[in-house]
């Protein structure tokens, strides 16, 4: 795991901003993700959920602020990819390669093979579909593969966008098994996810977006506190419906 400044987050958002066209999806947006803990991000389809994900990867350019991770900041290289596990909600792979040969692929761009890989694929029950053209693959198998590429380099950030999608009971647990397994190890997660049951047993931590800010940002207890819902599915809808009103 690379090392950073002590008081330095993996990763922090410092007044990001970005417009596309006359449309402001984030709007001067300040987060920092801290090691060892889990985070979810939620909000509404178009609250700026996905561009913030995508500014952290380097996929989208910002209009304004600043973006650090593991003490780099995106604007000046791509070096700290390396470091980032990416499970996106709809994965795409080559569709005439096999699982085997994707992942192979991806030893050949990292220049080394993944230490969690083998472990990952037996978790996972991948052996007997890796020799199987991806086009074949069904999708929660697809989005099984998408796991192992993810973790299997054991990387200092996890991002993960709805990545139980698809993915049948055992292989869910499978995946929730891990991703605490990798946060007590001092990984920094952060994933967004509509499964309600998903956030109750992941994540520490709630970031709520709306119009492209941070409404609410702490633990599920104290967002249950704040609302006064157990339930933490009725306690966003109470979230959502404050910010609309």
């Amino acid at each position: 795991m690379r090392v950073i400044h002590e008081n330095e987050p993996p990763i922090r958002l410092a007044g990001l901003s970005k417009s596309f066209g006359t449309l402001n999806v984030l709007d001067g947006l300040d987060l920092e993700f801290r090691p060892g803990e889990t985070t979810a991000v939620i909000g509404p389809n178009g609250a700026g959920k996905t561009t913030m994900i995508k500014s952290i990867l380097g996929l989208v350019k910002p209009s304004s602020g600043e973006i650090r991770v593991l003490g780099e900041s995106v604007a000046d290289g791509h070096t700290y990819r390396e470091h980032i596990g990416y499970m996106p909600q709809a994965p795409a792979f080559p569709e005439n390669l096999s699982g085997r040969e994707v992942i192979g692929l991806l030893h050949t761009f990292r220049h080394r093979r993944g230490a969690a890989e083998l472990e990952l694929l037996r978790r996972f029950g991948l052996d007997g579909e890796l020799d199987k053209p991806v086009r074949t693959l069904s999708g929660g198998t697809r989005q099984k593969l998408s796991a192992v590429l993810a973790f299997m380099f054991e990387p200092a950030i996890l991002i993960l966008d709805e990545p139980t999608a698809g993915l049948d009971p055992v292989a869910s647990a499978a995946l929730k098994d891990y991703v605490h397994e990798r946060a007590e190890a001092g990984a920094t997660v952060v994933l967004t996810s509509h499964v309600m049951a998903d956030l109750e047993e992941l994540c520490d931590r709630v970031v709520f977006l709306m119009d492209g800010r941070s409404r609410f940002d702490g633990p599920l207890d104290a967002l249950r506190a704040t609302t006064g819902e157990t339930r933490l599915e009725r306690a966003i809808a109470q979230l959502l419906q404050k910010e609309v009103a």
